[in-house]
């Protein structure tokens, strides 16, 4: 097989291509493993600088990874569908043998076993080159720390990428990596896929085994036990399903995990879609540029042939905000003074917003909304107020869209929906009733192939490489 030149041009061919595509080439030996690793490792020297989104790498075991790989093709033996191909995962999800921080000094040591995530992918074939940047505890709306730094966005480094998931979604839209697993407690992956203009997949609560994600010293109990989620970041819709795919399902530690299957992907018409769509929800400041992005959307579905109506499900957003904000302080904390009684009345609460979205979706296939009250926004304090269409706007109202999601454990898909005047990328958010993520997926296949949605679109690069 001819070696890999060393261009640049080539370099970026590589790793422009989708995770799926990668594996392909290095099955029928088009390209090798050690090639898309030197590709993208490359691509990280000549990127990574401006942005700051890959913070720790193996280079040595993942070259180890490579060789194995290639053996293994050589001698025919059989592979799993990400065979060779590189990635990088969230600051969080322990990898043997590489650094794990969660951003902060408190929990920063070297992992010495996989999460179930990551040896599910590594038993798939693919080689974990490195943990991309996160916030510290995973708790703010930009991925900055004491450790690493800031990172920042690829379409515009002055802003930044999201949080907490902001190194992962700014590598995965920079062609650092084809795909990465993130985690989203409060939009920790549907915020930074909108921010970058990529897509990103918080799954149905309790889909994915956290077995080895934050994990806390021995002995420790585990206190977040409700509205987290683990899922993927793409530039394919393929490579977002075939990811989902991979990771799913109980794995015997985390023992929640329902034993739902995600079953295959349906076909999808637009003209048989029963769609809502909504450009703001109460209380939520939303820009304008997304509000009308998210009415043109529902307009184009609608001349598509999809039955098309605004509409949001009935119940109090004020009330449903607060319940989430109690919620998410209470299962963090290490000690709290909140009675036992509290917390059944507040997952009662619970309950009976997650059966009015049952309800809602009986008749509904798909919900269109934003997916933040703005695009990425310039590089701040953490809760310095936030500027939408020239107002001052406060900096946690970024949470207002995104926490039902959390709250009621459904499942929600960011798309590329385009950019705005400025050229920055707006995503938005489809949701769908509990345990429908292939749909979903079919969904936005079915918005892309009718133009309805344009699907990924690179950024421009800050840098050459």
């Amino acid at each position: 097989m001819p070696a890999m030149k060393s261009t640049t041009t080539q370099w970026k061919e590589v790793c422009a291509l989708s995770a799926i595509e990668l594996a392909r080439r290095i099955s029928s030996r088009k390209l090798t493993a050690g090639a898309a690793l030197d590709a993208h490792l490359a691509c990280i020297e000549g990127r990574n600088p401006q942005l700051n989104a890959v913070v720790s790498l193996d280079i040595a075991g993942a070259r180890r990874q490579a060789d194995a790989v290639d053996a293994a093709i050589a001698r025919r033996a059989d592979v799993g569908p990400l065979h060779g191909v590189p990635m990088t995962l969230k600051d969080g999800i322990d990898v043997a043998g590489l650094r794990t921080t969660i951003g902060t000094p408190a929990f920063d040591r070297l992992a010495d076993e996989d999460a179930t995530v990551a040896a599910r992918l590594r038993k798939a074939g693919a080689i974990i080159i490195g943990h991309t940047n996160v916030a510290p505890f995973l708790a703010d709306y930009q991925s900055a720390n004491e450790i690493f730094g800031r990172t920042s966005n690829p379409w515009n480094v002055a802003r930044t990428a999201g949080g907490s998931s902001g190194g992962a979604a700014a590598a995965v839209a920079a062609g650092m990596t084809p795909i990465e697993i993130a985690s989203d407690l409060g939009g920790s992956i549907r915020l930074p896929a909108h921010f970058c203009g990529v897509y990103g997949l918080k799954p149905t609560e309790r889909r994915v085994p956290m077995t080895g994600f934050f994990r806390l010293p021995p002995g420790a109990p585990r206190t977040v036990r409700i509205m987290s989620s683990l899922g993927p970041l793409a530039r394919t819709l393929d490579d977002l399903s075939i990811a989902l795919g991979l990771i799913s399902g109980p794995d015997g530690a985390d023992t929640e995990i329902a034993p739902v299957p995600l079953g295959t992907e349906p076909a999808v018409r637009l003209a048989d879609l029963r769609i809502a769509f909504a450009p703001g929800i109460p209380g939520a400041t939303v820009a304008s540029s997304i509000r009308t992005r998210v009415a043109q959307v529902a307009g184009n579905a609608s001349n598509a042939g999809a039955r098309v109506e605004q509409r949001l499900p009935h119940c109090d957003w004020n009330s449903a905000n607060q319940l989430f904000r109690d919620l998410v302080t209470v299962v963090t904390a290490a000690q709290t003074d909140r009675r036992l009684d509290w917390y059944f009345s507040a997952l009662d609460h619970r309950d009976r917003l997650m059966a009015a979205w049952d309800e809602f979706f009986d008749d509904v296939d798909v919900l269109v909304m934003p997916a933040a009250m703005t695009v990425a926004f310039p590089h701040c304090d953490t809760g310095s107020p936030v500027t939408v269409d020239g107002q001052s706007a406060p900096y946690f109202g970024q949470g207002a869209l995104l926490a039902m999601g959390n709250l009621t454990g459904l499942p929600s898909l960011v798309a590329p929906a385009g950019q705005d005047e400025d050229g920055l990328p707006i995503g938005l958010q489809l949701v769908g009733p509990r345990w429908s993520e292939r749909r979903l997926i079919a969904i936005c296949r079915a918005l892309e192939t009718d133009g309805v949605l344009p699907g990924f679109v690179p950024p421009p690069g800050p840098v050459e490489i």
